[in-house]
């Protein structure tokens, strides 16, 4: 997909990242983790070629041999494509901003309570507790 991306015009990896969740119509968004690792393996493969564009981003562009390699996966590069047209058509409308904004803030208020360290038997049931609270009412909206 990310060779599917670079093909049909050369990016950086930030803009990749923005294609892809703009084709998923902002339901999910790849973590630079993945994508970069992914581009270097691209480039490593001969699949694609990196050049300097200031500020210290890098440009990714297809090969001729990545342009064979894509072509050899069409199929799969297209079905792709498809799963996720119709993952953001059955997701259009149906995010609000402030929705988003709360799951994200839920998702950053458990991974930095984790962070700090192994919880306690109260503390674990605490944040069990709230979270099935939140589950129920959502149930109820």
């Amino acid at each position: 997909m990310l060779l599917a991306l670079i093909a049909e015009a050369p990016s950086h990896g930030y803009e990749i990242i923005k294609a892809i969740e703009d084709r998923l119509g902002g339901s999910y968004s790849p973590s630079p983790g993945v994508i970069y690792p992914t581009l270097t393996l691209i480039n490593e493969l001969g699949f694609a070629t990196v050049s300097e564009s200031g500020g210290g981003r890098k440009l990714y562009t297809i090969t001729e041999e990545g342009g064979a390699h894509l072509a050899e996966n069409k199929p799969v590069v297209d079905a792709v494509f498809a799963r996720m047209q119709r993952a953001s058509a059955a997701t259009a409308g149906g995010r609000s901003p402030q929705v988003v904004r709360a799951i994200e803030n839920m998702k950053t208020a458990l991974r930095l309570r984790l962070s700090r360290g192994p919880l306690g038997d109260t503390e674990a049931q605490a944040i069990a507790d709230a979270l099935d609270a939140a589950a129920r009412a959502i149930e109820r909206a």
